[in-house]
């Protein structure tokens, strides 16, 4: 296992078990929303997406862990190359309430995201952007695609984690071999995607 997607609900803990992952197996995250996003929220196009992800991947052959979804634009971009597809899959009110929970205190702390982006209560709780009520609606449409995609996929090694507990034991099944240990800085987020070269 060194080629990893983290793919599942928003709430559903990619982030922070995909930082845990590729801190262990020591090899770069890589997390889909930075490269996506521009600053002012601007969009990638699929093109611009696919460029950025892919040399994302080729800049760190010996392995990484890409935390997001975003299949329809990318197909398979990170999936053909992956060994792994962790998908997460809490519960619909476990997901809902931790993406309230996260949004609220993001909103109040006006906590940068990516690019400069940050969220507030009027477009991130109350518009059509609002992510509990993307959680809401997408939930249950979530788990089933994730489901039709990994079929896709039959190279990957597929595993389905739904609670915290769960997230905890697996990972701390995985050992980390000297050579995994031996980066330290392999595992760092990537932080500023390259928007001068797509």
């Amino acid at each position: 296992m060194r080629r990893v997607a983290m793919m599942g609900i928003s709430g559903g803990g990619k982030t922070t078990l995909g930082k845990q992952l590729a801190t262990r197996l020591g090899v770069p995250f890589v997390e889909l929303d930075s490269l996506q996003h521009g600053p002012d929220w601007k969009q990638a196009t699929p093109e611009e997406l696919r460029t950025r992800v892919t040399a994302a991947l080729d800049a760190a052959p010996d392995g990484w862990v890409v935390d997001g979804n975003y299949y329809t634009p990318l197909g398979g971009t990170v999936l053909d190359r992956a060994d792994t597809l962790v998908h997460l899959d809490p519960s619909l009110p476990l997901a809902f309430g931790r993406v309230l929970w996260r949004t609220t205190r993001r909103s109040a702390r006006r906590q940068e995201l990516w690019n400069g982006n940050r969220e507030s209560f009027r477009n991130m709780l109350f518009s059509r952007y609002s992510m509990p009520l993307w959680v809401l609606k997408q939930h249950a449409n979530t788990r089933r695609r994730i489901a039709e995609i990994a079929a896709q996929h039959p190279h990957l090694r597929v595993l389905r984690i739904a609670t915290r507990r769960e997230a905890d034991a697996w990972l701390q099944s995985i050992q980390a071999t000297e050579s995994m240990s031996g980066s330290s800085n392999g595992s760092e987020r990537q932080k500023t995607p390259p928007f001068a070269e797509t």
